[in-house]
């Protein structure tokens, strides 16, 4: 799959949009897609990552809150693959300003959302759907 250009949708970024996706959409997305949203969430939030690294997530996380984008999501199972597939792009890219505490803080959150057997699938984070 080709990346569409993710930047254009910085502008879509806000924290209470964010919110309010990741929680209407948590189960239909599964908790993979969550856990790279949430790091990239609490990654944007780090006063250690650089400014470029900043723009790139905020675009990648302005695509996954825009309704529109290459593949709608609303088309079932298809609908959010684009999406995972641009935050794992950027989470790729900035996984060396990741601090362990960011992805203990995204795991303890996903725990509010899934069961564990669902949380397992985040142990294989870059393997290819």
């Amino acid at each position: 799959m080709e990346l569409p250009d993710f930047m254009s949708y910085a502008n879509k970024f806000s924290q209470s949009d964010f919110v309010e996706k990741i929680s209407s959409i948590a189960k239909r997305a599964g908790a993979k897609l969550v856990y790279a949203a949430l790091i990239l969430y609490y990654t944007l939030q780090s006063d250690k990552v650089s400014t470029a690294n900043k723009a790139m997530i905020i675009g990648a996380l302005g695509y996954m809150i825009s309704p529109l984008d290459v593949i709608p999501d609303a088309i079932p199972i298809a609908g959010l693959s684009d999406d995972l597939a641009v935050l794992l792009f950027v989470l790729k890219k900035v996984w060396t300003d990741i601090d362990p505490d960011i992805q203990t803080k995204a795991k303890e959150k996903l725990a509010k959302w899934f069961d564990e057997d669902e949380i397992d699938e985040i142990n294989d984070l870059f393997k290819a759907e």
